[in-house]
C-alpha cells in the first residue's frame, strides 16, 4: 500500500501543471444561398414563392440550420391547379391568365389551404434524385404535413418517391413527374415538379360508393361483406386510415358483361336450352342486385364474390407510373395473401418517350385472358379524383378503372 501511494504522488506531482487543450473540430456552417434564396432567384417560381411567403415558410427556408428538400411547381405548371382550386370557390381565373392575377388570387387564398399544399410538397430533410431508388413499393417520406410517418392524418402527409420505369428518364413524385432535379442550396435541394401533388383526402369507398360507373363494384363488395364484422370487412378496410391499396375497379360494362356470360354459361350446364339462358342471363346481370338476387345466392355466395372482389386489389399502392414499361411483371392480390399459390395478376405499362405518362395499360387475370383488361386512363393526365379514371389518389390507396373483370380460378 505504502509503494502504491508513493507511486500516486509520483505521478500528481509530474502532472502538476496544465492539462493540454485538445482544440475540437469546428463545425463549418454550410455556405452560399438559402432555399429561399434560390427560390427568389427563379423567376418561374414567383408564384409558388408567393405561396411559401404568405404562409411564413420564407423564414423556415431561410434557417441554414435546417434541411429540406422542395418540390416546387414553376408559374405555367402550377397556373392550372390555382385555376381549379378559383373554380371549387366559383371564381373564374382562366389558366393562362396573367401572372399578376394568380398572385392576387394567392394573396386572398385561406392561409389553411397554402400550408397544407406547400406543407405537402415539402420534405423536412435532403432527399437528392440519386437517393430515389427503383424498388416497389416506393420508399415513403415524411412531409412538413406531418413530419412522423407513425402519426399520420386524414391528409395522407407522405409522399412517394420513384424512378421512371424505364429507370434513365427522372423520377416522380407519387404520379408527377419530377422535371428537374437537384437545385443545390446550402440547407437542402430543390426538384421542379410538372404540377403540384394534391395529398388525398377521401377514402377508396368514398368513390366506390358513389361513382356511378362502380355501381357492381360497390354491389359486390357489400355482397361479400354478409355476415362480416364492420371492422374486418371489405368495406371497413377501404374506409379506413392505415390500409394502402391498389384497386382495379372494373366499370359497370364490364361486370354486366362478364355476370351475363357466367350466368349463362351456368344455366345451360343445368340443362336449360340456349334460347332461354341467354335472356334469362342477360336480364338477371342487367342490374348490381344480381349480386342480392336469391335465385343465384348458391352461386354468387359472399365468400365466392370476397376472392372475386380481392383479386382486383394489390396490397401495395402502386400509380400507373410504377410499373415497368413495355414489360410483364406478376403482382399478388390480396387474394394471393390468403392462397400463395394463386396466379398472379400480370401487368405492363407502356410509356412513349418523350411523353412521361403511360399511354397504354394491361392487366391479365389467371385465364391470360385475351384481350386483356385495360386500364382506362385520365382524358388528361394527373385528372384528379373525383372526375379521373386512373391514378385516383386517396388517403388509403390508388384506383384505377379497367374495362374487364378479372377472374380468379
Amino acid at each position: 500500500m505504502l509503494v502504491a501511494a508513493s507511486a500516486l504522488v509520483v505521478l500528481f506531482s509530474s502532472c502538476n501543471k496544465e492539462l493540454e487543450q485538445i482544440p475540437e473540430n469546428a463545425v463549418t456552417p454550410p455556405t452560399g444561398p438559402t432555399l429561399d434564396q434560390v427560390m427568389q432567384g427563379n423567376a418561374n417560381d414567383s408564384l409558388y414563392y408567393k405561396m411559401v411567403s404568405r404562409i411564413g415558410f420564407n423564414t423556415l427556408f431561410a434557417d441554414a440550420s435546417k434541411s429540406h428538400t422542395l418540390f416546387v411547381t414553376s408559374n405555367n405548371g402550377l397556373k392550372p391547379v390555382l385555376s381549379a382550386i378559383a373554380a371549387q370557390a366559383g371564381i373564374t381565373l382562366p389558366a393562362n391568365a396573367p401572372d399578376a392575377y394568380f398572385s392576387a388570387f394567392i394573396s386572398q387564398m385561406p392561409v389553411s389551404v397554402i400550408g397544407g399544399l406547400v406543407s405537402y410538397n415539402t420534405v423536412p430533410q435532403t432527399v437528392r434524385s440519386t437517393d430515389i431508388g427503383p424498388g416497389f413499393p416506393n420508399f415513403i417520406y415524411p412531409t412538413v404535413l406531418n413530419p412522423s410517418p407513425s402519426t399520420q392524418t386524414l391528409l395522407g402527409p407522405v409522399v412517394r418517391l420513384a424512378v421512371y420505369p424505364s429507370t434513365t428518364n427522372g423520377a416522380w413524385l407519387n404520379n408527377v413527374p419530377i422535371l428537374s432535379v437537384d437545385q443545390a442550396a446550402s440547407n437542402g435541394v430543390i426538384h421542379h415538379t410538372a404540377t403540384m401533388a394534391i395529398p388525398g383526402q377521401r377514402y377508396l369507398w368514398d368513390r366506390i360508393s358513389a361513382d356511378p360507373e362502380l355501381t357492381y363494384l360497390k354491389a359486390a363488395i357489400q355482397r361479400a361483406d354478409s355476415g362480416a364484422v364492420a371492422s374486418q370487412s371489405l368495406q371497413g378496410y377501404l374506409s379506413s386510415f392505415g390500409p394502402d391499396f391498389t384497386v382495379f375497379a372494373p366499370v359497370d360494362t364490364a361486370f354486366k358483361s362478364t355476370l351475363k356470360a357466367l350466368i349463362a354459361q351456368g344455366l345451360v350446364g343445368q340443362g336449360i336450352p340456349i334460347q332461354i339462358a341467354l335472356p334469362l342471363a342477360t336480364q338477371l346481370s342487367s342490374s348490381p342486385t344480381v349480386f342480392s338476387n336469391p335465385l343465384l345466392a348458391g352461386t354468387l355466395t359472399p365468400q365466392t364474390v370476397k376472392g372475386l372482389v380481392v383479386y382486383h386489389v394489390l396490397g401495395a399502392r402502386a400509380y400507373t407510373n410504377n410499373f415497368p414499361n413495355g414489360v410483364e411483371a406478376s403482382y399478388p392480390t390480396l387474394l394471393t395473401a390468403q392462397l400463395p399459390s394463386h396466379p398472379m395478376l400480370k401487368i405492363k405499362a407502356n410509356i412513349v418517350m418523350p411523353n412521361p405518362f403511360v399511354s397504354s395499360m394491361t392487366v391479365k387475370d389467371v385465364y391470360n385472358n385475351s384481350p386483356a383488361a385495360n386500364v382506362i386512363l385520365n382524358a388528361s393526365p394527373l385528372t384528379p379524383d373525383p372526375i379521373g379514371s386512373s391514378d385516383q389518389n386517396f388517403v388509403n390507396g390508388v384506383l384505377h378503372k379497367i374495362d374487364r373483370v378479372l377472374l380468379p380460378q
